[in-house]
């Protein structure tokens, strides 16, 4: 027989052991839980930064110079006189052919670059998973803008329309490329719905931080609508590529609005989407400082 303080020897050490094993997921739990509140909490120190605020508001100043020049492109191909991209691209080409051109697309830089930064904080911070996305989604767009107007601050080229069709091809060349491809066509038709229900309604009242007064209503609203009318243009294209396998007819939004100009009715419609994007740019200007940051 053993005898009994010796049991008590034995045992003890093995059920501390066990305790500490049934405790270790716990306190990965919690460490992990403490982790994400610190990262919560200083992403919500970051965005409520000056800097970052004042940056995202020239972020939104650079959005409305951007489209600006998307508008004038656009409605330039809507008369049949430009042969230049009515593309992120060529808007900012447009930007560097300016008096003090290069100086402003350093600043347009830093403004998208700012804006990202605010993106990143929203993302992070925010609780709701949609939200989070949102946040993500416009953080990968604004960053993208803002690489390639660093690329012509610098002094370098860039070229949407092939660079858009370039990655169409690689897309479709991977396993079920022609279904990605086709997905793409349909998330940028979402997009596009989302503008216009967006203008509609009003919707983007919400992302102000108090009434900004008729003239930006109505500027938001047109805008909203004009720029998912271009967006609804892309998607269908993307489909268009999908379908008969030819990645060289998904060239972005210079493309769609071409393509919009050999239709029936197309410069009218081009006109139309030009006055939309002009409206965007000119709401863009007032969400510069009305904006909820």
């Amino acid at each position: 027989m053993v005898p009994a303080g010796r049991v008590r020897g034995i045992l003890t050490p093995m059920s501390t052991a066990d305790a500490s094993e049934t405790d270790e997921p716990g306190a990965i739990a919690e460490a992990a839980d403490a982790a994400m509140d610190a990262a919560v909490d200083a992403a919500r120190e970051a965005g409520d930064s000056p800097v970052v605020e004042w940056g995202a508001r020239l972020g939104y100043a650079a959005n409305g110079v951007v489209h600006l020049m998307l508008a004038w492109l656009t409605a330039r191909i809507a008369v049949g006189v430009s042969h230049q991209q009515a593309s992120q691209s060529g808007a900012l080409a447009q930007v560097a052919h300016l008096p003090l051109g290069q100086a402003a697309l350093w600043v347009v830089t830093a403004g998208y670059a700012l804006l990202s930064v605010w993106q990143l904080t929203e993302a992070v911070a925010r609780h709701r998973l949609a939200d989070r996305g949102k946040a993500l989604a416009k953080l990968v767009g604004y960053a993208a803008v803002g690489w390639t107007a660093g690329v012509f601050a610098a002094g370098g080229h860039s070229d949407s329309n092939e660079d858009t069709a370039e990655l169409t091809h690689a897309v479709m060349n991977v396993p079920a490329g022609q279904v990605l491809v086709g997905a793409i066509g349909v998330v940028v038709l979402a997009i596009g719905v989302y503008h216009v229900h967006k203008g509609w309604t009003s919707g983007f009242l919400r992302d102000l931080r108090e009434h900004p007064g008729l003239a930006a209503v109505v500027a938001g609203r047109v805008g909203y609508v004009g720029k998912g009318l271009a967006l609804l243009a892309v998607g269908v294209l993307f489909l268009v590529a999908a379908a008969k396998h030819q990645a060289g007819r998904a060239t972005g939004l210079d493309g769609a609005l071409r393509s919009l100009q050999q239709l029936p009715g197309g410069q009218v419609v081009l006109g139309l989407i030009a006055l939309g994007l002009l409206a965007y740019a000119v709401y863009s200007f007032f969400r510069a400082r009305f904006a909820r940051v």
